[in-house]
């Protein structure tokens, strides 16, 4: 078997309002396929889901009804899921941390500077259970190792 740690992780950014859910979590799950360690890396794998923090806003006064983001203002989108690190003697935050840079920089090289760069934190793996809603694209890191895959896979139930 492969050694490896799996991290449960919280992803959470501003988005332009014509963001594609989809394509976020295919940036941040494809961001982690790589994690820095010391002077080299390990290999990561991500399986999560993606979906809006924000709702559609109601209309003010009379007659209510739903209403788009206004025009430039930005969404908040968030991703639960189970990072898996290979082969890497990190901790728990040291497997986040990395993660952390790696995200960042893939949120900030697809949609430009937004504000702040995306948060990304460790969790309880029964929170991503908990609070990922049905409705929560999935998202999965592409070309990975099918040897981490099968470990993620084991290892969360």
């Amino acid at each position: 078997m492969l050694d490896s740690l799996v991290v449960p992780l919280l992803v959470t950014t501003d988005l332009p309002p014509e963001a594609d859910l989809a394509e976020f979590g295919r940036v941040v799950a494809d961001a982690v396929r790589v994690l820095p360690h010391g002077e080299g890396s390990c290999a990561g794998f991500l399986r999560g889901g993606v979906f809006w923090l924000d709702g559609p806003r109601a209309a003010g006064g009379e007659g209510g009804g739903v209403v788009s983001p206004m025009e430039g203002e930005l969404r908040f989108a968030a991703l639960l899921g189970h990072l898996c690190a290979a082969g890497a003697p990190m901790s728990a935050r040291g497997v986040a941390g990395a993660a952390r840079v790696v995200i960042a920089e893939a949120v900030a090289a697809r949609y430009g500077e937004l504000g702040s760069p995306a948060a990304v934190m460790a969790i309880r793996s029964q929170d991503v259970r908990e609070r990922t809603p049905e409705s929560a694209v999935v998202v999965v890191t592409s070309g990975a190792d099918a040897r981490l895959v099968a470990a993620a896979r084991s290892r969360v139930v």
